[in-house]
C-alpha cells in the first residue's frame, strides 16, 4: 500500500482558498499526480486543501471523499514563552526540547501547554483512530504499535530483494495491485498522522521536518514477517513537480527560506 500526503498549495488563509502562487502549484501538482494510478482520493474539508484537490480530481476526471477528522489540527493554545495565541507547535527551541513529555510517545498531549486546550488530547485520539478504520478498510488492523495485514499471504523475508531475484519479481508484481491513496491536507494533520503510524512524539515531527505547500509524503507499508505490518516513508515534502518547472518553493509555514537546488 503507498500513502500519499499532499499539502495544500500556498494558502490565503484569509479565505481559506490560495494564493495565485498556490493555484499555479496545484496545476503542477495536478500534471504529476495525473500520471498515477490512484485507487482513493481523500480531502480535508478546509477550502485550501479542497481548492489544491479540485486541479488534480478535474485533471482526473474523479471525485474526493472528504474526511472531515483531517481538517488541520490547529485547537490554538497560549505559547508560555512568545506569548502568542496559536497553533500547538511552533514552539522555541528551548522550550518544547526542555519538556520530557514533549519527548515520549503519546504523553505530549499531557504537557502543560497542549492541556490548556482539551480538544488537543480529544482530536489526537480521533484522528488515530480514524485513520487506522481508515486502513482497516484496506485490510491493516492495527495491534499495539504496528499493524497487521491477516488476509494476506504469510511472508518470512531476511533481507530486502535485489534486482534480478524471483523476490524481487514478485515484489514488483505486487506493487503493481497494491492499493494507492492520496490524501490532500495539511502541515499539522499530516505529522499528527505520522505521529501515530510511526509512534514518534508529534512535536518532533512538527519542529524537525518542513513539509512545503503541495510537497507529497509518500510512506509505504512494509510486510515481511508473517502477517505483521509496518508503514515507512520513502520521500517527505518532496516538491519535484515544483522544481522541475522552475516555481520556487514557498517558504509558507517555515522560518527560514527553502533550498532551491
Amino acid at each position: 500500500m503507498k500513502i500519499i500526503f499532499v499539502r495544500h498549495g500556498e494558502p490565503d488563509y484569509a479565505h481559506d482558498s490560495l494564493t495565485e502562487k498556490g493555484w499555479r502549484e496545484a496545476e503542477l501538482l495536478a500534471k504529476r499526480i495525473s500520471k498515477w494510478n490512484v485507487t482513493d482520493f481523500y480531502c480535508s474539508p478546509l477550502g485550501r486543501a479542497k481548492d489544491t484537490a479540485s486541479c488534480t480530481l478535474k485533471e482526473m476526471n474523479r471525485e474526493a471523499v472528504t474526511l472531515d477528522w483531517m481538517r488541520e489540527f490547529s485547537y490554538v493554545i497560549d505559547d508560555p514563552v512568545t506569548g502568542k495565541h496559536g497553533v500547538p507547535w511552533d514552539f522555541v527551541p528551548s522550550f518544547w526540547t526542555g519538556d520530557p513529555l514533549m519527548l515520549k510517545g503519546q504523553s505530549w498531549v499531557e504537557s502543560d501547554v497542549m492541556k490548556q486546550n482539551p480538544q488537543i488530547a480529544e482530536k489526537y485520539q480521533e484522528v488515530c483512530l480514524r485513520f487506522d478504520e481508515l486502513l482497516a478498510s484496506y485490510g491493516y488492523i492495527r495491534e499495539n504499535l504496528y499493524y497487521r495485514f491477516p488476509d494476506g499471504e504469510e511472508r518470512f523475508g531476511m533481507a530486502t530483494p535485489l534486482p534480478g531475484t524471483p523476490e524481487y519479481e514478485k515484489a514488483l508484481k505486487d506493487n503493481k495491485q497494491e492499493p494507492v491513496i492520496v490524501i490532500f491536507c495539511h502541515l499539522g494533520v499530516t505529522c499528527i498522522v505520522l505521529s501515530h503510524l510511526l509512534n514518534i512524539p508529534f512535536p518532533m515531527l512538527a519542529h524537525g521536518f518542513f513539509l512545503p505547500t503541495t510537497s507529497l509524503t509518500i510512506l509505504s507499508d512494509e510486510r515481511h514477517w508473517g502477517t505483521e505490518a509496518s508503514f515507512r516513508v520513502q520521500v517527505m515534502g518532496d516538491v519535484h513537480h515544483l522544481l522541475s518547472n522552475g516555481e520556487p518553493v514557498s517558504p509558507a509555514g517555515s522560518f527560514a527560506n527553502p533550498f532551491h537546488g
